[in-house]
């Protein structure tokens, strides 16, 4: 019996992955392992097939991105202090920023999930996400050390870090939903009418509706990002946000 048959099931190539961050695995094992979650390696094991989940990948990936983090906050902000850079350095690393980059490389298409987290959307559940974002991270790092892993990240790092200091880090659901909120019986929703392009590069479009009214449209590289548009552009009806300047 082979000791792993992982290879067959994977749901999209990860060369197409390997095309998106502009990296190929010198060793693809660890590429695999990164993309395995444990739901997936329990049921080839129940099969008495040979499988390693992302779980020790994910846990040195957390600290990569940590070292990664605070490195380029220290020298970059040299003027702010100890708890300010902590501060920064939490909102980088957190579960949904982590949540972010994976979605903008569209992680969760390529992960290998058990039948039980398939069926249950694990491929957008944030933990799912976040913790296989770290252990792409550490498969980065082991295969060809933290300059190439630095290489990868930092655009992330410096893209959150930017807003964090501009203070544009609003969260544009949680805005119009405490609007909503304020007056009882309002029902706020977010549908997907429509996704473009291929696998790897998909263009998600969704109406934000207030009662079946649609009071925004977004687009975006991800489900999240579409929705986060879709509210941006229902607070602008609302009057609550100015439209960004061409």
């Amino acid at each position: 019996m082979p000791a792993n048959t992982a290879e067959s099931v994977y749901p999209v190539s990860p060369a197409l992955l390997e095309d998106t961050i502009g990296y190929h695995f010198k060793n693809s094992q660890l590429l695999k392992e990164a993309l395995t979650h444990s739901s997936y390696a329990n049921e080839l094991r129940s099969k008495g097939i040979t499988a390693v989940c992302n779980e020790r990948s994910e846990f040195l990936g957390d600290s990569v991105l940590s070292i990664i983090t605070s490195e380029y906050l220290f020298s970059t902000f040299r003027t702010l202090p100890e708890g300010s850079l902590t501060k920064m350095r939490a909102s980088i690393v957190c579960e949904d920023a982590c949540c972010r980059y994976a979605d903008d490389i569209h992680l969760g298409d390529y992960l290998m999930l058990g039948r039980g987290e398939e069926l249950n959307h694990g491929r957008s559940r944030k933990s799912i996400l976040a913790d296989a974002f770290e252990a792409l991270l550490a498969a980065i790092y082991l295969d060809a050390g933290k300059e190439e892993a630095a290489r990868f990240l930092l655009p992330y790092v410096k893209k959150e870090a930017a807003m964090l200091k501009n203070g544009r880090t609003k969260d544009y659901k949680t805005l119009l939903q405490q609007i909503t909120q304020q007056r009882p019986g309002e029902i706020l929703e977010y549908v997907l009418i429509g996704q473009t392009g291929p696998d790897h590069k998909k263009v998600f479009e969704t109406e934000a509706r207030l009662n079946s009214n649609i009071i925004g449209r977004g687009k975006g590289a991800t489900k999240r990002e579409s929705e986060q548009m879709a509210a941006y552009q229902a607070l602008i009806l609302f009057g609550e946000e100015q439209p960004e300047e061409e």
